[in-house]
């Protein structure tokens, strides 16, 4: 083919990416340091010159520089010439900053009830019991009308169920042992930043699919390089990313190019630890996001850290040097170059051992979606910056950016966190209301003559005793004589 994405030259020729197969997925692989980064820059740049928004995680730190023009140097020159690209020019791209933690871009947001209760359960590593307890949570919440926003509502919620389970019927029992688990989950989660990715405003994905003025795609850089150190909360978030737009992005088929793309650096993490049902759910995904037009690129060490189910649906590949000191290691070499289609004139398995940096064997799609003969490739140099943007220069990016304004300051809705804490405290007041009704009436004066007398009173009683007998008689009448006289 004559155009589409070039990735480099080799002796073939120079080496495109049909764009009409790009939506067909796929893999940048090689050992650290040899050269993965420039090629997940130069295809992103591609990307970029034909419309196209990509996504991408920037977990070393070295991707900012796609901002910014590259500065001229004799290698770049002379592997230029050596490719035979005619014009070559440094300049830089529309580039958009994203952080979950918003230190380093506009902070990324999502809610409870985007997230759902299985994703979330995989955030908080929670067992088949625990699950559950966040299912039902999600289910009382939907029940009542309420919004589960930030972690708050989530442990507002738990802690509402814990307390009122037996009022709330066999349905929402739970026990306080799970409850409390699961809060102790959530502290840790809030420890790694999960406080700041859970409110509102919550992301629009139509602000991730964006073109600059002059036609080029917005390349989205995701700050990961914090993230990446808590590996749970970045695979959990990639996954909530591609499952929003499986979700919400209309069926395209085939498409002359993608609507979007995606590189997933550090791909492996993605799929560590991650249960059988999670997996395939990323299968899923993978497979069916294609006729959406969104293609997923996966960045990782080696083939052998994507599932083979997963592996299967890649139809694009770049493969870096590889080493093979273990056995381990050349087993792993072995699969590497059976996964691509035989070039009777290379030997794909001593090749992959012997790539310089900047070098790579390259296989893309074909018409018809067929695998090209895999090519040993001199990979092209980026437009852009290798490297990183200063502080500044990022700063001044994410000032100018529209979504600063969306997304910079975060918000607080009534959600189930407010609508709980004020039944609870309606029912407190209630109770303390009843409670002191029932004091007043224990506590109430009985309605009866008094008992106490006055001085006359109690000597005339004590006269009618007196009178009762002889000596009583006569004094009283002794009395009354005088009172006559």
């Amino acid at each position: 083919m004559s155009d589409g994405i070039l990735i480099g030259g080799s002796s073939a020729g120079k080496i495109f990416l049909n764009p009409r197969y790009a939506n067909r997925h796929g893999l940048v692989a090689g050992a650290t340091g040899t050269g993965k980064t420039v090629t997940l820059q130069c295809l992103a740049e591609g990307f970029s010159d034909l419309g196209v928004p990509v996504f991408l995680a920037d977990v070393k730190g070295d991707i900012s520089g796609l901002s910014q023009p590259g500065t001229p140097h004799p290698k770049i020159d002379e592997r230029v010439q050596a490719i035979g690209i005619e014009q070559f020019q440094q300049r830089g791209y529309p580039v958009a900053f994203w952080d979950l933690f918003g230190e380093q871009g506009t902070p990324v947001r999502s809610t409870l009830s985007e997230m759902g209760p299985q994703l979330l359960s995989r955030l908080l590593d929670l067992n088949e019991t625990q699950e559950s307890v966040v299912t039902l949570v999600f289910e009382y919440a939907d029940n009542e009308g309420m919004l589960l926003v930030d972690l708050a509502d989530l442990r507002t919620t738990l802690e509402y169920l814990g307390e009122h389970s037996k009022e709330l019927g066999t349905g929402f029992g739970v026990s306080k042992a799970s409850v409390n688990a699961i809060l102790r989950r959530l502290l840790m989660l809030e420890r790694e930043g999960g406080r700041k990715f859970f409110g509102e405003p919550a992301l629009q994905l139509a602000n991730f699919m964006q073109t600059a003025r002059d036609g080029r795609g917005v390349i989205n850089i995701l700050a990961a390089d914090t993230l990446i150190m808590n590996p749970r909360v970045y695979s959990t978030f990639l996954l909530w990313l591609l499952s929003e737009l499986f979700e919400n992005l209309p069926e395209l088929g085939d498409p002359e190019q993608p609507v979007m793309v995606f590189f997933f650096d550090e791909a492996h993490l993605l799929f560590k630890d991650a249960p059988r049902a999670l997996l395939e759910k990323i299968e899923q995904v993978v497979r069916l996001i294609r006729s959406k037009g969104v293609g997923v690129y996966f960045v990782s060490q080696s083939p052998g850290d994507i599932p083979d189910s997963v592996l299967a649906q890649l139809g694009n590949r770049v493969q870096h040097a590889l080493r093979a000191y273990t056995p381990r290691e050349r087993k792993v070499v072995k699969v590497a170059a059976e996964s691509f289609r035989t070039n009777p004139a290379l030997d794909t398995a001593t090749v992959i051992t012997e790539l310089g940096v900047g070098e790579a064997l390259v296989s893309t799609l074909q018409d018809k979606g067929i695998p090209a003969p895999v090519e040993r490739v001199l990979v092209r140099p980026p437009h852009s910056r290798m490297g990183q943007a200063t502080a500044g220069e990022r700063q001044a990016i994410i000032a100018a950016d529209p979504n600063q304004k969306r997304y910079g300051e975060p918000m607080d809705p009534r959600s189930a966190h407010e609508v709980l804490q004020e039944r609870t405290a309606q029912r407190q007041t209630a109770e303390q209301e009843a409670e002191l009704k029932k004091r007043e009436a224990q506590d109430a004066p009985r309605k009866r003559s008094s008992t106490r007398e006055s001085a006359g009173e109690a000597f005339l009683k004590s006269m009618a005793r007196a009178a009762g007998s002889s000596v009583g008689r006569k004094l009283f009448r002794g009395i009354l004589g005088s009172l006559l006289k």
